[in-house]
């Protein structure tokens, strides 16, 4: 299978675009990553936050699709717009598809309007209940750009982004599409992060992935959007696996197996070996049971290979999460300086888990392919593998 990946933008708590956040992902600056109580009343969080975005207008767009989760996903596909028309130029519209990957949608804006309901009586003027549909993001996008081919969401929490990536590449690998618009996009609710507070899964301070403190996420919202076509480019996306635990509805298999399920299927559908990956991109959640389960499998499969888990600079963007980390990898295998995501942590290595090599700030290595996981509630798992 031959998919290549055309051009690529984001908005994230690194920045919002792509040469800020190049800069800021391998100096491990995250100007987004800071505490805040707007999504928690009286409860200061440390959440991944798009930090001074000048997000576009939506008064062009239908009632039923102006929210902030649709204008963050418009800021991103600004960036790529360009490539994106001279790439659909020519193109029936109906060869053209959209794919994305969202958790919220547009549940900050039914927030905002169930707070203006409680206070006045009534639902305000701008708000419309389909803003809240988990299909309007890629809805929305696909008549913004005037294209009629597959449109559609997938909404598998934290795999949402990177089984985008993949539906993806399965439509232009079956001849179903010539173009395809694929990638996540979530932001921050007071919903998500109750119910992951309910779970007990959030950490106030800075997440610590794979280390011993560790106790808990970082929450956080971005936008990632992909190009895909056979058009040869520097980056191509080689291969994925996908897997399912069927173990519990929010803790993954603790020996690992469908996490290591879903590495073999993406390296062998990429024809690539084990020994020819040169960095793992972790889904590091720096939650107890998460990291022990992957951390575990990674160092059975991928033993000696550098890793990281980025979501210390991000936050845990759910279902951005896999498309974001696959800009990541793209930006390491474009990287002129060959430069690694690092992993930022307090360094307290757990006694009881693998030790991995994790990448520091300023580790470099040519690496030619690269693997990515994502890891989900359900014990729904995909790796992707992108090649040089």
């Amino acid at each position: 299978m031959t998919c290549y990946i055309a051009a690529a933008g984001a908005l994230c708590a690194l920045g919002n675009d792509i040469d800020t956040i190049r800069q800021n992902l391998f100096a491990g600056n995250s100007p987004g990553l800071r505490p805040t109580d707007a999504y928690s009343a009286g409860r200061a969080l440390v959440l991944g936050q798009i930090v001074d975005a000048d997000l576009p207008s939506l008064e062009h767009l239908p009632l039923i699709h102006r929210s902030r989760n649709n204008a963050v996903l418009l800021a991103a596909m600004a960036q790529i717009r360009p490539a994106f028309d001279a790439m659909a130029q020519g193109l029936p519209r109906q060869r053209i598809a959209v794919i994305l990957g969202t958790s919220t949608s547009g549940s900050s804006d039914g927030e905002d309007g169930l707070a203006a309901y409680e206070l006045a009586g009534a639902l305000p003027a701008g708000f419309h209940v389909r803003q809240q549909e988990l299909g309007s993001p890629a809805t929305m996008l696909a008549e913004t750009l005037g294209v009629s081919g597959p449109a559609y969401c997938i909404s598998t929490a934290c795999t949402s982004g990177a089984k985008a990536l993949a539906a993806g590449a399965r439509l232009i690998e079956h001849g179903m599409a010539d173009l395809v618009i694929a990638g996540g996009v979530d932001t921050l609710a007071q919903f998500t992060v109750a119910g992951f507070s309910a779970i007990e899964s959030v950490a106030a301070e800075r997440c610590q992935p794979s280390s011993a403190n560790r106790h808990g996420i970082n929450l956080g919202e971005a936008a990632a959007l992909f190009i895909l076509s056979r058009n040869p480019a520097a980056v191509r996306l080689a291969g994925w696996g996908e897997s399912s635990d069927a173990h519990h509805i929010s803790a993954p298999a603790p020996d690992g197996r469908g996490a290591r399920a879903a590495m073999t299927d993406a390296l062998a559908r990429a024809g690539i070996n084990a020994d020819q990956i040169g960095y793992v991109n972790l889904h590091g959640t720096a939650t107890p049971q998460n990291d022990a389960m992957e951390n575990t499998a990674v160092a059975d499969r991928f033993p000696g290979v550098p890793a990281s888990s980025t979501k210390s600079l991000t936050g845990h963007t759910l279902g951005t999460a896999g498309a974001l980390e696959a800009l990541f990898c793209w930006l390491a295998l474009t990287d002129e300086q060959h430069r690694l995501p690092p992993h930022i942590w307090d360094g307290v290595q757990d006694p009881a888990l693998p030790v991995l090599p994790l990448v520091h700030v300023g580790q470099t290595a040519p690496v030619r392919a690269v693997i990515s996981n994502s890891f989900a509630f359900g014990g729904n798992n995909i790796a992707l593998v992108l090649a040089a």
